[in-house]
């Protein structure tokens, strides 16, 4: 589904947080789930991001004993995993503020496809029980992320774009009050949201990507930086399956937010970057994620897009990017043409 690039509308709440924002964090659905298999999320690659996603918030200077904050039943023991005693003498950590948005991946998409709800026409039966069966695939993806960033101790809370009250007009963001996201940042929490099914003002309904979301996010509460975790190294010339793909490593970001590659320098300077989508992919995939991550670099904040579960993701997370790019970095980095 293709989204258009805007700027803000003014139904949207400026916002100020009492802390500045360090980093929003797009977990791609490919990276956190198994994209082939309906509705399975790649437990490992979830365990090593949040564990790296907890490094990058607390204090390199914290030895704080860090507890879990998923305190549900776990099917193989009778027992709540919990010691309130443990909490008594607890430090203060000191988190970075964050905040993550989360891609689909194996949840959602299916729903939304088979029933063409990014198109619209909640009076059709199909679209509405589709409507349905998509918020509840991907707000079950939500709840596990939660939950395994709470297993690291990282106070995080879902914010699904529904019930927040975000909504789109012709697919456009139109509408999103982030003063609940600013108040729980200020309150220590770390907001944890997604691509979901919305209300549309012009077609009913739609689909709002995560990408676009972490678009406007980033206007309204400029992070230090962005970075997109996703399963491959980064943003290649053609699909990096295919023979002789080349990473793109540095793309500049020009003020009427067109792009250029810079690194490496390819054969043609006007050689078209091949992109392809999944079919079932109703957010438009690796075509609005480049697209959103231009519009975010235009604003002057760096963009990291890099492969989940590497050293290279985390160091883009603790923002070790920010002073320049080490030659023995793999990713692609977008920023304003200077």
């Amino acid at each position: 589904m293709e989204q258009k690039n805007q700027a803000i509308p003014n139904s949207h709440t400026t916002v100020d947080l009492v802390k500045p924002l360090r980093c929003i964090v797009k977990l791609g659905g490919a990276a956190i789930t198994c994209k082939n298999e309906i509705e399975t999320i790649n437990e490992e690659n979830l365990r090593i991001v949040s564990s790296q996603l907890r490094r990058a918030m607390i204090s390199s200077s914290s030895s704080a004993k860090i507890l879990g904050m998923d305190w549900s039943k776990r099917p193989e023991s009778s027992q709540v995993p919990l010691k309130v005693e443990d909490f008594s003498d607890l430090q203060f950590l000191d988190y970075s503020n964050f905040i993550i948005v989360h891609g689909a991946g194996s949840f959602g998409h299916f729903q939304a496809s088979k029933s063409g709800v990014h198109k619209g026409g909640l009076e059709k039966p199909l679209i509405k029980a589709g409507f349905v069966a998509t918020r509840i695939s991907v707000t079950a993806l939500n709840l596990e992320i939660v939950r395994a960033l709470a297993r690291e101790g990282i106070p995080s809370v879902g914010m699904s774009p529904f019930s927040c009250g975000w909504s789109t007009s012709d697919r456009n963001m139109e509408s999103a009050d982030f003063s609940t996201v600013a108040k729980a940042i200020d309150s220590g929490f770390v907001p944890v949201s997604h691509g979901d099914a919305v209300f549309d003002e012009a077609q009913g309904c739609t689909i709002l990507s995560g990408d676009v979301i972490i678009r406007h996010l980033a206007e309204q509460l400029k992070p230090e930086y962005v970075v997109f975790i996703t399963d491959v190294l980064g943003v290649f010339d053609r699909p990096p399956t295919e023979p002789n793909a080349v990473l793109l490593r540095e793309i500049v970001v020009e003020e009427d937010g067109s792009w250029s590659v810079v690194k490496p320098m390819l054969e043609s300077t006007n050689k078209q970057v091949e992109i392809t989508v999944a079919a079932h992919d109703t957010t438009g995939g690796m075509v609005t994620k480049i697209s959103e991550a231009a519009m975010i670099a235009k604003l002057g904040i760096d963009v990291y897009i890099v492969k989940a579960s590497t050293e290279y993701a985390l160091r883009a997370l603790v923002g070790e990017l920010q002073g320049g790019i080490p030659d023995d970095w793999l990713g692609t980095v977008l920023r304003l043409s200077k």
